[in-house]
């Protein structure tokens, strides 16, 4: 029997599980629901997201991770060893290597925190990897050679800029400004402009469907449900694209001036390489219509996105063990 090999992506918004030699198996919105009178955990993943804002009393529906950092360690290893169990099956009899990716700037504390609950859930051995790192890896770019490469991972809680070359991080930094702030400022939007109350799930379909961070010469529209602010009851408002775009300006500039950060910092050599092969974007967040525009105007530099944001990193986790199991040979 041979041992697996599992790569997870441990995301504010999902969790995606790679195995090596499968690809990406599983990827399900990191949400628990449980039962505040019994303790008992109701549901997890895609059927407890469902639950979010329409739970009685007894039951809520929690991320366990916030910022990308876990913020309930117990709900989260229950939750990692769902996930695993699900990905793997019961039939191993071998615990798997697993390696699990966390935001660029986690303490050692919260290191250690994912650490134990990788092995609470059944690991043989964990590997932590840094997020920018496994975005590259996924993102299909040769670390290993002495060039510069400038990953900016968008996701659902944090972003992670980095500057790679030779297989490690030259300069990053890691904002706690991502696809979940988009949301937010969309609802604030909603509540100041429309008198409108919206929920995280109206936002985010919102933003999915017609949201921009780049005034875009297409201008489209869809219409939001939810409670009229002053009079109390349901309405409905017309939303245009160009409007998500005023709501999201504060945020998407925030990224865009971090990432002026990290390219201050830059060594001027890598920065020439970063100038010729242009910004990568992965994750979720880098979705959003208009932020390779966005990012391309206010720096200057090509930005494109990743084949397949959403996976990069997960898959970016899986080869990583790949890579350190190629190492090891070496050695």
């Amino acid at each position: 029997m041979v041992a697996t090999d599992i790569g997870i992506d441990l995301g504010t918004a999902s969790i995606l599980v790679y195995i090596r030699g499968k690809g990406v198996v599983l990827k399900e919105p990191s949400v628990v629901a449980f039962d505040r009178d019994t303790n008992k955990i109701k549901a997890i993943g895609e059927d407890a997201r469902l639950m979010l804002g329409r739970t009685p009393g007894n039951i809520v529906a929690v991320r366990p991770l916030r910022q990308g950092v876990i913020s309930d360690y117990t709900v989260t290893e229950k939750m990692l060893k769902y996930f695993i169990q699900k990905a793997v099956g019961k039939k191993t009899f071998r615990k798997p290597r697993i390696s699990v990716c966390v935001p660029s700037g986690v303490t050692e504390v919260e290191q250690k925190a994912v650490e134990d609950a990788a092995y609470q859930a059944g690991a043989r051995e964990v590997s932590i990897i840094e997020e920018p790192i496994a975005a590259a890896i996924g993102a299909g770019i040769d670390i290993s050679k002495p060039c510069g490469n400038m990953i900016v991972d968008i996701g659902g809680g944090t972003t992670d800029i980095a500057v790679i070359s030779l297989g490690g991080t030259v300069v990053s930094t890691s904002i706690k400004i991502a696809g979940d702030d988009f949301d937010e400022a969309i609802v604030r939007y909603m509540r100041k402009k429309h008198k409108l109350l919206i929920g995280e799930r109206t936002a985010e379909d919102l933003k999915i469907k017609i949201g921009t961070a780049f005034n875009m010469p297409d201008n489209d529209s869809m219409s939001v449900r939810g409670r009229d602010l002053v009079t109390g009851l349901p309405k409905t408002v017309e939303v245009s694209s160009e409007e998500t775009e005023e709501a999201l300006r504060e945020t998407t500039s925030q990224i865009v001036e971090a990432i002026h950060g990290v390219l201050e910092k830059t060594p001027p050599e890598l920065a020439a390489d970063i100038a010729d092969r242009g910004i990568v974007l992965t994750g979720g967040g880098s979705l959003l219509r208009g932020l390779e525009e966005l990012i391309a105007d206010r720096t200057g530099i090509t930005t494109m996105t990743a084949e397949d944001p959403m996976t990069a990193v997960a898959v970016g986790t899986g080869r990583y063990v790949e890579f350190l199991a190629g190492y090891r040979k070496e050695l």
